[in-house]
């Protein structure tokens, strides 16, 4: 069984629905989606970067919107329950990957309205026939294919149990607070190694989640 990273550049046609130039929402992570071919909708939740208000001026503007739901989960993130109308392009984006022995490992992001990065799982034969079946106009980048050992892709599951640990133990202590309360020495202490080892520890957990946060 094989795991593939896919960046697909989108067409206009197959982009998501909106104003030319919308910049209320950064980064948008569909966690859950629902088509229903006899009724023509597509139900999605997705948990959103960006403006929470601008989603019902969004779904306002749009006739395709018959149903919308946002519920905030700080200043700047909030979950966006849609029910659309399902688009011409949108069931031939999603036919793209129904191939058989071929799954979706959510979540499906969007950074942009151009870039969508997926992670599918399959048999190679079923890869293959994927990047096979790519409509017109949509490029597919193939970032990473390999046996699929990975961890979860929460952004503790990309950590080693060192890693979680040292980050855990630095904000205990007040070492990513703001204004900083707590040092790396303390931080060390506490997990018993060199302050070398620990900024290391730091810095590469750091690193992982900067990644996760800007890439997936």
């Amino acid at each position: 069984m094989q795991s593939a990273d896919l960046t697909l550049r989108l067409p206009p046609s197959m982009q998501l629905p909106g104003p030319e130039g919308l910049t209320a929402f950064q980064r948008e992570e569909v966690l859950s989606w629902e088509v229903d071919p006899e009724a023509g909708t597509v139900r999605f939740l997705s948990l959103i970067v960006g403006d929470v208000g601008a989603l019902g001026t969004l779904a306002d503007e749009l006739d395709a919107v018959h149903r919308y739901d946002a519920t905030p989960i700080d200043d700047d993130a909030f979950y966006g329950y849609v029910e659309m109308d399902l688009r011409a392009a949108d069931a031939t984006l999603l036919g793209t990957f129904d191939v058989p022995g071929l799954v979706i490992v959510p979540p499906m992001v969007y950074t942009g309205r151009q870039n969508a990065r997926i992670t599918v799982l399959g048999e190679p034969e079923a890869m293959s026939q994927l990047l096979e079946r790519a409509p017109d106009g949509v490029e597919i980048e193939v970032e990473r294919i390999s046996e699929h050992q990975r961890r979860s892709e929460t952004l503790a599951g990309r950590l080693t149990a060192r890693q979680f640990e040292a980050l855990t133990v630095a904000r205990n202590a007040g070492y990513y607070d703001v204004p900083r309360s707590g040092d790396l020495a303390t931080v060390a202490a506490e997990l018993e190694c060199s302050e070398s080892a620990a900024s290391t520890l730091l810095r590469t957990a750091e690193s992982k989640l900067v990644d996760a946060a800007v890439q997936r």
